[in-house]
């Protein structure tokens, strides 16, 4: 028993550069290459945003000065930007840095200072 030769396909010939011969000078031209490939664009710095350490408290507060808290959220609310009493809290906190030491002093001086710690029932009665 005998085999055949194997038949092989033709082989493409590979595109190469064109080139032309000037016939007057005999010098020869390649087309232009293509241009080298630009560096990406840099990006931008991004900003990157810190996040604050959150800390939990609590505290108490005359119930006449809670309703008044209440009633902010409420003021806010209809003014379209609904409001949490900690925002609340904070925007004041923001008021109380900008001042002045006498207009802060004259505002902690209008303020009863309260006695610390959770009050007991009876006392939550007589209000």
């Amino acid at each position: 028993m005998t085999t055949a030769p194997k038949k092989t396909a033709p082989r493409k010939a590979t595109a190469a550069p064109k080139k032309t011969a000037n016939k007057a000078t005999g010098a020869v031209k390649r087309a232009p290459a293509k241009p080298a490939a630009k560096a990406p664009p840099k990006p931008a710095p991004v900003e990157v945003k810190v996040k604050h350490k959150l800390v939990r408290d609590s505290f108490t507060i005359p119930k006449t000065e809670y309703v008044v808290l209440e009633s902010l959220k409420v003021r806010a609310a209809d003014l379209k930007r609904p409001t949490k009493k900690s925002e609340l809290i904070r925007a004041g906190i923001a008021v109380l840095k900008k001042m002045s030491d006498k207009e802060f002093l004259a505002a902690v001086n209008g303020v009863q200072s309260l006695k610390t710690g959770r009050p007991k029932l009876a006392e939550l009665k007589k209000v």
